[in-house]
């Protein structure tokens, strides 16, 4: 009876023993590695922050989280890692509002921060921010192949037989509703020219026989640019950065600025709900305030948008053409009415999708 009691204590010994083993190990594993068994470049003291942002920005910000880390470790001796996501704009704000854990949003419209607010994980108001919360600006322009051999001038001439079209899908991407909202407020302000009144009626028309020449609804503003490079379609709806960009690298493209066009207005904000769980609300907040510097906006401005810093958008005045009749979301009557007349369930685009 003793030697079984022994031989049952030795092997409770070993038991715990190797359970503590176990436990080491994990906790060890937990430290030194991620999801998936990924080793973490992460040392104590040091932070990441998940970047949720639509696709456009992704050259851009190839050069610009550099330059926030080495910004951020010179201020405060701590290491920025960036966890990066990007996609088309409606995409990114469904998963960020469905729980995609980013700690900040750099989104193409107001609208799509919205949803992220309504479904309760922005809960400041991101509008107070400096430039209403804007980072960025642009316009909706016409990129053409070299030598613009179809002598596109104007919207109108997208309605013309045989030029085939490009823009995204505006169910999916935010680029895409800026471009919806340029053409048909472009449809408005002809009507204007003609009898002195908008004419909702003429607008939805006019967009109807411009997507009546579109080749194909791509994901992404970004998506559809490659597709244009692959040489699908003949003339592209785009912001103009993106244009810009390829011009500076030497891709032989032409772009017209139409008469009258849309500013695009582009957004970013701390996650709040986030930001909270993660602790890293100091550096989020941080990185959004950089994203106005004069630094970081001279960087944007070289890859094509249109600074909202005062200094930097003086400095950019003349790289960038003035549109002759430029208007913005209010002269739609503002983003509320936008959602309601343009894409709601009964509104004109699903309208047009339906030749109705």
């Amino acid at each position: 009876m003793t030697r079984n009691r022994e031989t049952s204590r030795r092997m409770a010994a070993l038991l715990l023993a190797s359970l503590l083993l176990l436990v080491a190990a994990g906790c060890g594993k937990d430290a030194q590695t991620g999801e998936g068994g990924a080793e973490s470049s992460v040392r104590d003291g040091d932070v990441t922050l998940v970047i949720g942002a639509y696709s456009v920005v992704k050259d851009a910000f190839a050069e610009l989280l550099p330059k926030f880390q080495a910004y951020w470790l010179e201020e405060t001796g701590q290491k920025v890692t960036f966890q990066e996501s990007y996609e088309a704009s409606g995409t990114q704000a469904r998963a960020i509002a469905g729980g995609f854990e980013a700690d900040v949003a750099i989104l193409a419209m107001e609208g799509d921060l919205d949803k992220i607010a309504d479904a309760g994980f922005i809960t400041h108001d991101w509008k107070a921010q400096p430039n209403n919360g804007f980072i960025t600006n642009s316009i909706v322009v016409l990129g053409t192949r070299a030598g613009n051999p179809l002598g596109i001038k104007d919207w109108e001439d997208l309605t013309k037989d045989g030029v085939k079209v490009l823009y995204p899908n505006p169910k999916t991407s935010g680029g895409a509703q800026w471009d919806i909202n340029a053409i048909y407020g472009a449809g408005l302000k002809m009507s204007e020219e003609k009898s002195g009144t908008k004419d909702p009626a003429f607008a939805k028309s006019f967009l109807k026989a411009v997507h009546a020449n579109v080749e194909s609804l791509d994901k992404s503003g970004r998506a559809s640019m490659a597709a244009f490079e692959y040489g699908v379609g003949d003339v592209i709806v785009t912001y103009e950065n993106e244009l810009l960009a390829r011009l500076k690298q030497g891709v032989a493209y032409d772009i017209v600025v139409p008469k009258s066009t849309i500013l695009i207005e582009n957004p970013a904000a701390v996650v709040d709900k986030n930001v909270d769980r993660h602790g890293t609300r100091k550096v989020a907040e941080a990185f959004i305030a950089y994203l106005q510097s004069e630094e970081a906006q001279r960087l944007l401005a070289e890859h094509g948008f249109r600074p909202v810093n005062g200094v930097v958008a003086e400095e950019a005045e003349g790289r960038f053409e003035t549109p002759e009749d430029l208007f913005d979301i209010s002269y739609l009557g503002g983003w509320p009415e936008v959602r309601s007349t343009l894409y709601s369930k009964k509104g004109v685009w699903y309208q047009v999708l339906a030749d109705l």
